[in-house]
């Protein structure tokens, strides 16, 4: 299989309708990561994102949706906190779970009587999800385990010769998944944290609780359990009070003749010798870097030693599981 990318034109926009039609997977931006993406009605396409992703089978897949797509079609009930928080977030890198069942695939939910909707704010995945006018079934369009892809180029380091087209949208701006976000009960539920924030949650709608998944419990959402995020290097794991172990590590590397490099944030650069790749300074800009510095280093580096900032509250959270799961020091 040949494996085409292209920018949304006329003539990506029909190969796109036809290989979803099709039961073939196409490969999107979205402002958070590239999306692997396959039509959720048809159970074989659905089945083919788990075998080429290599996809534990009970890890649910999100279903995205273009604006103007009737939600009503796809979940069985909204309480009134989801309609808000639709208002104020939507498109947007926010993902509600929702009372579901029998609407879509079966492989979608993983056996689950919910479901869980997206709309992303891309330009380029909107004109996709316009364009083929179903519901796509979307993980993150890297292989099981590896960093979470923010190019093309990414998605086809993956995918080369196992998916026929991917639509470039350019870097994504975000970084980091989608807050998942469980509208089933009464009080709105984190299940993975993102850009949107449990701060700005409770602002609209007054209270929101985050999830703490149980031992042996099945995965409600996406990014719940399994190690993710993973370079395909070696790793190591400390915080900004362990910077001498950190050192250490870094140096014996050296010694043995290794190629290490610190993964850190922007100010604590002068605090370190040797290779450093900068996450930034803000939140913000560190949930837009870090899997592609993650990507880049793992090309170059033979370990990369993360350092894990202070900074706590609004999208850090997100930001410090990802790098936790990354490192292998979290799930």
């Amino acid at each position: 299989m040949i494996t085409r990318i292209m920018s949304f034109c006329e003539e990506s926009k029909q190969l796109a309708k036809d290989f979803i039609r099709m039961g073939e997977l196409v490969a999107f931006h979205t402002e958070t990561v590239y999306g692997l993406g396959a039509d959720a009605f048809q159970d074989d396409a659905v089945l083919k994102i788990f075998e080429r992703k290599g996809r534990p089978a009970d890890n649910p897949l999100i279903v995205h949706i273009h604006g103007g797509y009737d939600l009503s079609r796809l979940i069985d009930s909204e309480p009134v906190y989801a309609a808000a928080l639709r208002e104020a977030f939507l498109p947007g890198p926010l993902t509600m779970v929702y009372p579901s069942t029998g609407k879509v695939s079966q492989y979608v939910s993983c056996g689950l009587n919910t479901l869980a909707v997206r709309m992303p704010s891309s330009e380029t995945a909107q004109k996709f999800l316009k364009a083929v006018d179903v519901p796509i079934a979307a993980p993150s369009a890297n292989l099981s385990k590896h960093v979470s892809p923010v190019t093309a180029k990414h998605v086809y380091d993956d995918f080369e010769g196992k998916i026929p087209l991917i639509l470039d949208g350019g870097a994504c701006s975000g970084g980091i998944e989608s807050t998942v976000l469980d509208c089933t009960g009464d009080i709105p539920k984190i299940l993975r944290e993102g850009l949107i924030t449990r701060e700005m949650i409770v602002s609209v709608v007054g209270c929101c609780e985050v999830y703490a998944m149980q031992e042996g419990e099945k995965p409600k959402s996406p990014g719940m359990a399994y190690q993710h995020y993973a370079p395909h290097c070696k790793t190591a794991y400390f915080t900004e009070k362990e910077l001498r172990a950190a050192k250490e590590l870094y140096n014996k590397e050296k010694e043995a003749e290794g190629n290490p490099c610190f993964l850190i944030k922007t100010e604590l650069q002068d605090l370190v010798d040797g290779e450093k790749l900068l996450l930034g300074s803000t939140d913000v800009e560190m949930a837009s870097r870090l899997y592609s510095l993650l990507r880049s280093g793992e090309k170059k580096y033979s370990l990369l030693i993360g350092v894990e900032p202070e900074e706590r509250g609004g999208a850090m959270t997100g930001v410090l599981n990802r790098m936790r799961r990354a490192f292998g020091s979290e799930g």
